[in-house]
């Protein structure tokens, strides 16, 4: 015969806290981009780049300002004098200070570094995730032109920009952002492609959810990892490539000076006068080390299949 149980309060109890830690299996909740940064600072390579890149933006901005000389001030009375207590990196064939010149030049090759990078991420970005998203007969197109872009050698670009439009800062701003797109634009085409067919793309499309905003709110941050990898290695990349351009007289214009002007300038006088040329080598190669450095902890550190 059944009873009737009747529940009272006094056949409760709260449960002890002690001993529940054995139980507690979990851990506090972080999110993506908070484990990204745990990761990465414990790369300790990565932050040393990164700790390198502060100081030389740093040194960009308030370095020309240190010395107390101006970058294109000359005395020929101190042609090529050696480092010092008033010219602590020497001075150039024209008696020119040269720790203001390489920090002068540090703004010109960390700005088209930088520029460059935003730019290629713009284009890059947009035209590529559309090409991926359309798919079909446009993506087709769209890669073609691509790829003929590509086919056309990069000095190519810059030896007609500057017949053109003449050798300068401008002209090699136009010639990289006309070519480092390109690189972008299929990784994020590849990025998009994968992750198009997902579930939660598909449940955007069945919420009624436009190809737009599909586009900026789910797929574009789903392949930020690969997109902000590419960017910190394009940046060194960008640096060297003015750097080579300018070393061969096709960059910025006298009295303007890069870290490229300046290591062709000191090549002139390589045997007698050597600081005129290890200074901005120095600096042009702490940067590309420094990018490179960050670029492959990023990339370690933005690989979800990597997190615990």
């Amino acid at each position: 015969m059944e009873q009737n149980l009747v529940l009272r309060d006094d056949m409760f109890r709260p449960l002890p806290k002690e001993g529940l830690e054995a139980e507690d299996l979990g851990r506090p909740t972080i999110s993506y981009w908070q484990d990204v940064w745990m990761r990465l600072r414990q790369n300790k390579l990565a932050m040393a780049g990164l700790v390198t890149i502060t100081l030389l933006l740093l040194m960009a901005l308030i370095g020309p300002y240190l010395s107390g000389h101006t970058y294109y001030e000359q005395d020929l009375k101190l042609v090529n004098k050696p480092p010092n207590g008033e010219y602590w990196f020497g001075t150039d064939f024209l008696g020119r200070d040269l720790f203001t010149r390489v920090w002068y030049g540090a703004r010109i090759s960390l700005m088209i570094g930088f520029f460059t990078a935003i730019v290629s991420f713009i284009i890059g970005v947009t035209y590529g995730g559309i090409s991926g998203y359309i798919g079909g007969k446009v993506d087709d197109i769209m890669m073609r032109i691509v790829e003929v872009l590509l086919s056309v050698p990069f000095l190519l670009w810059v030896i007609l920009l500057m017949v053109w439009m003449g050798p300068g800062l401008k002209s090699i701003f136009i010639a990289l952002s006309v070519t480092t797109w390109l690189t972008m634009a299929r990784i994020v085409r590849g990025q998009v492609l994968a992750l198009k067919e997902q579930e939660y793309v598909l449940a955007a499309r069945v919420m009624g959810a436009k190809p737009w905003r599909i586009l900026t709110r789910h797929l574009v941050p789903n392949t930020m990892g690969p997109i902000i990898v590419t960017m910190t290695l394009m940046i060194p990349e960008n640096i060297f490539t003015e750097a080579w351009l300018s070393f061969l007289g096709l960059g910025v214009s006298a009295p303007m000076a890069s870290w490229g002007v300046l290591a062709s300038e000191g090549l002139q006088g390589l045997r007698n006068y050597p600081w005129q040329l290890f200074f901005p080598a120095l600096f042009i190669s702490i940067t590309m080390l420094a990018f490179n450095f960050l670029g492959d902890g990023l990339r370690d550190a933005l690989d979800p299949r990597l997190r615990k």
